[in-house]
């Protein structure tokens, strides 16, 4: 019988274990881009031809979006045992149109290797 003491082992054993997770966040912070793409629209609507009514509607519907991606995104960085200046700056980027995307692709990628935040 052999065992395994490297560290590509335990990153394994690590990675299954935060699929859930990762997947819950993923998919929050693909909603949160979208919610957030959606909202600069209606602001445009709002301000650029003085129609309010779909802002109003639809600006609580993304600020519950976003406190999801909140609370999915701090579960996945107590799992991951992120730093506090990664989670706040994971945290931020559900605030600026496009960013999330591209921060959901390289908190994946991490999370996958192993590698902290």
């Amino acid at each position: 019988m052999t065992t395994r003491t490297d560290d590509s082992a335990s990153a394994g054993a690590k990675s299954t274990a935060l699929h859930g997770p990762l997947l819950r966040f993923r998919t929050a912070a693909y909603v949160t881009g979208v919610g957030l793409l959606g909202l600069c629209f209606v602001m445009v609507l709002r301000y650029g031809f003085d129609n309010p009514e779909p802002s109003a509607i639809y600006s609580p519907i993304h600020g519950v979006l976003y406190m999801i991606y909140l609370v999915l995104t701090i579960d996945l960085a107590i799992k991951a045992r992120w730093s506090i200046k990664g989670t706040v700056l994971v945290l931020l980027a559900g605030c600026v149109p496009f960013v999330s995307f591209l921060v959901e692709r390289r908190v994946t990628h991490r999370v996958r290797a192993g590698e902290k935040l």
